[in-house]
């Protein structure tokens, strides 16, 4: 009888082992995976329509300075490119899909800011971009002033050409479409004086080959926006791994080249890289 007891809580103790095996299965199919050598995903929100920055390619790649980060990033935490999965990731649904778990962590034009860090943590920054205009090349437009009277292109609903129009040119007539590819091509037919929004976003659209040599950035630094990667709330230790992934990023020069590489036909005049946990007012 004795012997039968022992035998019995032997087996319940292997059912047991069994069931939290299975269990723990399920965490190396996860964005939470052990990376290389575990067959693991990663999932990062990037932006899709955004060149020069995240842009998804007709052939189904992904292009962009935002891209360039976030896969030395995943690599740093052990991920090879072919682990990786990008979502697409619209603004208004980054602090969503960080909650929800849709993605572990977000490299989309991601400005730090006080509201945003009461609903996320952020890594970073890696970059410090400034609101600025884009203008013909051979636009005679060289401050925001000199807008009076002219057309001013931003996207709807953006606070960037009603900032310009409240702060340094009232007069400005604001246009107003759904994308800035749009703005883009308004500037290009002369139907708009200049496009406002980040200089990183700009300098992406003009480093496009169709547009290469077409328009510069004026150069105005109208505002700071230091872009960070998003990470869910109270998720630390992922913030921890990345701050040293993008310290390394700059300490072996990778950093520059995704600045030349994504960045350099439009003569971009980016600030040198931001020191972690420095936060430019």
């Amino acid at each position: 009888m004795k012997l039968r007891k022992v035998t019995a809580a032997a087996a319940a103790a292997l059912v047991l082992s069994l069931t939290a095996t299975a269990c723990g299965g399920d965490d190396n199919d996860s964005d939470t995976g052990s990376g290389s050598g575990g067959g693991g995903k990663i999932k990062i929100g990037i932006k899709y329509d955004q060149p020069g920055l995240g842009l998804k390619e007709p052939d189904g790649s992904f292009s962009g300075f935002d891209v360039d980060v976030a896969t030395y990033v995943a690599k740093e935490l052990g991920y090879e490119p072919n682990q990786i999965e990008f979502v697409e990731t619209k603004s208004a649904d980054r602090e969503n899909a960080l909650a929800r778990g849709d993605v572990k962590f977000i490299a989309a034009t991601y400005s730090i800011n006080d509201e945003r860090k009461q609903k996320v943590d952020f890594a970073g920054p890696y970059l410090l971009a400034h609101q600025d205009l884009l203008v013909k090349a051979d636009s005679d437009i060289a401050k925001g002033t000199d807008l009076n009277g002219k057309n001013l292109c931003s996207v709807t609903g953006s606070t960037s050409a009603q900032n310009v129009k409240n702060d340094i040119a009232p007069k400005a007539n604001l246009k107003e479409y759904s994308g800035y590819s749009e703005c883009i091509a308004a500037l290009q037919s002369g139907t708009v004086d200049a496009v406002t929004t980040d200089d990183s976003i700009l300098a992406g659209f003009a480093a496009q080959s169709q547009y290469k040599g077409k328009f510069k950035l004026a150069g105005l630094k109208l505002s700071n926006e230091n872009y960070g990667i998003g990470v869910k709330k109270g998720d630390t230790a992922t913030v921890d791994k990345i701050n040293k992934a993008l310290e390394k990023m700059v300490s072996d020069k990778s950093w520059d080249k995704a600045v030349q590489d994504n960045f350099g036909p439009a003569n971009y005049k980016n600030e040198p890289a931001p020191k972690i946990g420095v936060i430019v007012k």
